[in-house]
Order: structure tokens, then sequence, then C-alpha cells
């Protein structure tokens, strides 16, 4: 390069890295007052947010390049302490040209690389609680219903490497929550370990209605190879509470309600003899005994009906007691036409014949939204798997043609999730339903969960509801839809008015209110602006998804896992192989913890560097 052209560059970088400077701190002079309100704690991680989101304004791509191209800092990895780094980078530059560089605010207390980080992992200790051994990144568990009832469950979990159980609201019930906290405790005292609890508010759930009941019958159904034969034997859970019958999250698992007194006599290895639905002989076998009941396993498939007579040689006979008839679904294909009515019932009823078509109607549970959209406008039930435009509106539905199932016959269910992509819906993150369950989640959790949150006006009504209550409870935020994603800077400054908060990615909502071929961008856009922030951020939705729910996971989702070390906290959600899908994200994070923090490389050393030359 030619000292000329060398030193109009030096030159030009100089000044396009002051302005930037200026502009950051011009910004950061104007939301002075708002920087002010902020939690004492969290004042310099929102100063740094203004800074970067002064310096995010520009396109910095060139710019970047160049500074690369010189040895020095391409600002890629300047989220947790923006100002610092550009001073830096204008220092250097200064003793290149032999210039000195006369620059505002350069007063001792300004947010430096060492205090940055600091900041950041005192906001995840105060949150999610001190470092996990052997690993930077905490695991979160979401409970399932078996966490009530089975102690051992909580207790492995814990053992193995949870630092965070997380209770979702939106399922079971405050009793089930209390002996979940319970079992947790109990645990805690046996292995000393630290584990926080996270309670999740349901907040406004815009799902499907009820459908009409099926048949009363269980099938036991072993999974099979292409051949016939079982490689996976159905396994039954007997119960003698009627409350807990279930079908769990293994689609090959159902729990069945007895007697007590008989089964409290069953023991490992015996044999259950009983005749199904069909008048065909089929046994089951006990393969376990835990507090919430016994494990039985059978290899052919049959149907099971309240009634059904089991007996074990030597023991006395147990009658199948009555339990909730069959889920419902409705069948669509695309093209097909779907009514989703104001009427929450609606899809207990009759289908209609209109113009020789038959229109399958299905209810919601907040019927005022309906009014927010529009024709045209796209919609998607059940995380994607069946999605449509509306093509009609009035004053108690919405006319949608399905355009889009996941497989040939799509199966719409009761309960199952709504949403409307581009439509302005008027809904608060905190219902009525969420304020009355406060007194007992402030009560018992350590950090309080707010879903589907749109604006700063969401976390504002929270945190006023945690203060008349005089409590100082940590708030997670969860961004799951579009609107949420886009108020990101208002939504962190406002959270950041809270001693303690975090962010969760609920990727699977936003995934379908942003678009799926967009997830990974605005992923990574709100890694950018959290870290910025020094806010923890949770890793969640679908983690080792195929490990936890059927036992063996899939490339891709490893690779997954592993990128989630750049977040602070990483979830697994309830299923059945839950313990063995903690074991190996345990381990995964571990050695990733070795490789990168954040987006920067740990260059230990290569083992393989010695392998060259080969002799």
């Amino acid at each position: 390069m030619k000292p000329k052209k060398s030193k109009y560059l030096l030159s030009s970088l100089t000044e396009q890295l002051t302005n930037i400077r200026s502009e950051m701190l011009c910004m950061s002079d104007k939301y002075k007052g708002t920087i002010n309100n902020l939690d004492p704690s969290f004042r310099e991680s929102g100063r740094n947010l203004i800074h970067y989101l002064a310096l995010r304004r520009h396109d910095i791509r060139a710019l970047q390049m160049n500074l690369a191209e010189m040895g020095l800092s391409s600002l890629g990895r300047s989220e947790m302490h923006v100002l610092a780094t550009i001073d830096a980078v204008l220092y250097t530059l200064s003793r290149i040209t032999g210039e000195p560089q006369e620059l505002s605010n350069l007063e001792s207390d300004n947010l430096d690389f060492k205090t940055a980080i600091e900041l950041l992992e005192n906001h995840t200790d105060k949150l999610l609680g001190h470092r996990p051994e052997g690993r930077n990144t905490h695991i979160m568990v979401t409970m399932p219903t078996d966490a009530a009832y089975d102690y051992k469950l909580v207790l492995n979990l814990l053992d193995r490497g949870m630092n965070c159980m997380r209770i979702n609201c939106a399922h079971d019930d405050e009793s089930k929550w209390s002996q979940m906290i319970l079992n947790l405790k109990r645990a805690q005292e046996e292995t000393g370990k630290e584990c926080k609890i996270l309670m999740d508010l349901p907040g406004p759930k815009l799902r499907t209605g009820p459908l009409s009941r099926g048949p009363t019958v269980i099938k036991l159904r072993p999974k099979r190879d292409a051949y016939g034969h079982v490689v996976k034997p159905a396994k039954i859970l007997l119960i003698s509470d009627i409350a807990q019958t279930r079908t769990t999250d293994n689609d090959n698992e159902s729990a069945i309600p007895v007697d007590k007194e008989w089964l409290d006599s069953l023991e490992i290895g015996d044999i259950i003899n009983f005749v199904d639905a069909r008048d065909a002989n089929r046994t089951m076998t006990i393969t376990k005994k835990t507090e919430s009941g016994c494990y039985a396993e059978s290899l052919k498939t049959s149907y099971v009906v309240p009634g059904t007579i089991l007996s074990c040689p030597g023991k006395n006979q147990s009658e199948v007691k009555n339990f909730p008839a069959q889920e419902n679904f409705l069948t669509l294909h695309p093209g097909d036409i779907l009514a989703l009515s104001k009427d929450i019932n609606a899809g207990q009823k009759e289908a209609k014949e209109i113009d020789n078509k038959t229109i399958q109607t299905i209810g919601c549970t907040i019927p005022s939204v309906l009014d927010n959209a529009e024709v045209g406008e796209p919609i998607v039930f059940d995380d994607g798997k069946i999605a449509g435009i509306i093509e009609g509106k009035n004053s108690k539905s919405l006319t949608i043609r399905i355009t889009k199932t996941d497989k040939t016959i799509g199966k719409l269910k009761c309960d199952k999730g709504i949403n409307l992509p581009l439509s302005k819906l008027q809904l608060p993150a905190l219902t009525s339903s969420d304020i009355s369950l406060l007194d007992f989640v402030l009560g018992n959790a350590d950090i309080v969960g707010l879903s589907f949150v749109n604006n700063e006006e969401d976390i504002k009504s929270l945190l006023e509801q945690i203060r008349s209550k005089d409590k100082k409870t940590a708030i997670v935020i969860k961004i799951e839809t579009k609107r949420g994603f886009e108020n990101l800077p208002d939504i962190l400054l406002e959270a950041m008015k809270s001693p303690s908060c975090g962010v969760m990615i609920a990727r699977g909502d936003l995934a379908v209110e942003s678009g799926y071929e967009r997830l990974a961008e605005v992923q990574e856009e709100i890694l950018w602006l959290c870290e910025a922030s020094h806010i923890p951020v949770i890793w969640a939705t679908q983690v080792l998804e195929t490990l936890a729910k059927q036992g063996s996971p899939t490339r891709a989702e490893i690779t997954d896992a592993a990128m989630g070390h750049r977040a602070e906290c990483v979830m697994l959600n309830k299923r059945p192989h839950i313990l063995e899908a903690l074991i190996a994200l345990d381990n995964i994070l571990k050695r990733m913890g070795r490789h990168q923090f954040k987006k920067t490389s740990m260059l230990h050393k290569l083992n393989l560097a010695y392998n060259f030359p080969k002799k």
C-alpha cells in the first residue's frame, strides 16, 4: 500500500469512528432520564445498550473490513462494551498516525472491557444462580406432571445438572406445582445443590377450543419396524389417582387408573392378564415401581376400556376405572375451508354443509382477537403444522382456506396454539387470570416469566403488580411474537427497572410469527441486544427435542444445542427421555465452553496441530 493512500485511509477511518462515537454520546445524553430511571445495577448497561443502538444505525461493513485488514478490532464483538471498543481503536489509530485524539467523555467511570463482562456475570448470577461447575451455561428443565409424584425424577434431574426448575403455569394446578417445589427442596437438602425456580405465567392463550370427545378407549400400541417386528413395547403407567390419568408426551405410553390396594400389591416381574375390547387375550409385565405408580410393558396392540378386568396370578384382580374419552381432532387438507368461531364450544357441534362443501368449525379461547384479524392475512395453527389464509370475516367467525399441512392430512386438535403474525392484536401480556396466580407464584418462585410480551407496557404492568405485593422477584421476558421482537429495545429498557431480569427466546412461536427462514437472524439480533444490555438469555424450544422424546438425537439438533452455549441458559422441555437429554446437554455445553465465549473463539491448544506433519 502506498504511504499516501495509507494515510488517507487512516484519516478516513478515524473520521468515521469519531462521528459514530459522537452520535453515541448524543444519543445517551438524549435518553439520560431513561437511563437514570433504571435500577442502579443496570444504569451502565442501559447506557451501553443505547450506545450499541446508535452504532447499529450505521452500515459499517466496509469500515469493519478496513479495520480487520489492518489487524485492528472489527467491532464485531463490541456488544458488551461499545464505547470502550471504539475508544481503543481510535487510540491505536492515533498512535499509528502520530496524531493525538482528543476524545470527550473519557472519565474514569466509563464502562471498560473487564467491568462489562463482570456486569453480565453478576446479572446472570443474580437471576440464575452461581455458574455451574465445569460449564459457563445454566440448564433449565420444564417439569412434567410426573415431577409432582416422582421424587426420584426431580432428584436425578438436579443431580445430573439442572440449575433451574421451570414450572409452566399453563399446565397442572397449584397442588401439583406445590408438590414439584417440595420435591425440589427435598432434593436440594439431599444433594446440597443450588437450583432456582421459574414459574411461567400462561399469558393470553390464543388456542383452539374443545372438540366433541372421541371413544372412551386407550390404545396400547408397541412400535414396530417395516417388517412388523416390535422395536419398542407399549408402555403403561398403572395409577390409583384418576386425576393423573393422561396420555404422556410419548405417543406409545398411556396412564390407566386401577384400584390402589391392588396396585400396591404388584411387584416388578408380575404378569398382568386381561381381555381387551376386541376379546383378545393380552398381557403386560410390570417393569418398574415408583411413587406415582407401576410401569408396565406390552408387546401386542390392545384396546383398554373402563371395566376391563386386570388379573395377576396369586393376587386379587382390579377393574380399570373410568377415564376421560379420547381426544378428537379435525382432519384438514390443503384447499379445505375451516371456520374459526368466537363460540369456544363451536367445535363440539356438527359440521355444516355450505354449497355442497363441508365446513368444519372450531372455537377459540379469546373471541375478541378475531375482530383484529383481516381478510387476506395469514393464520397458523399448532406451531406451524397447519396454515391458512383468512378469506372471510363476519361478527361471529373467520373463514379460513387451508394452504398447508405438515403431513398429507393435517390433524387439528383442541388446545393448540393459534398465531396471526400480521394481525394487529390488542392483547395485554398480563391477563386477569395471570394476576390471580401471582400471589402463589411470587410466594414460591425465584423468577416469574411473562409470556407473549409485545411492548414495554406489558413489562410495566408486571412490575407494578410485583411492587404492589412488596416483592422483588426476578422477571424473565419471553420474546415469542413479531411485535415483541420489533419493540425489543424499549422492552429491555423497561425490564432494566427491575433489579434482576432475563430474556427467553421462545423459538417455537417466534419462528411461526417471524417466518422460519428469518428465525436464525432474529434470534441472533436478540442475542446482540441482550448482550449489549448485559441481560442473561435463555435459549428455549425444541432443544434436543428428538433425543428427549424418542431417546436418540438428530445431528442437526446436536449442532443447535451447541449453539445454545452463546446464551446464559439453555432450556429443555418435558419429554419421556428428559434425563438422557439433560446428560447430553451438560456434556455438550461443557465441551463448547472450552472453545468459545459468546462470539469469541477461545484458542486452546489444538491436538490436531500436533498431527502435522505425519511421520
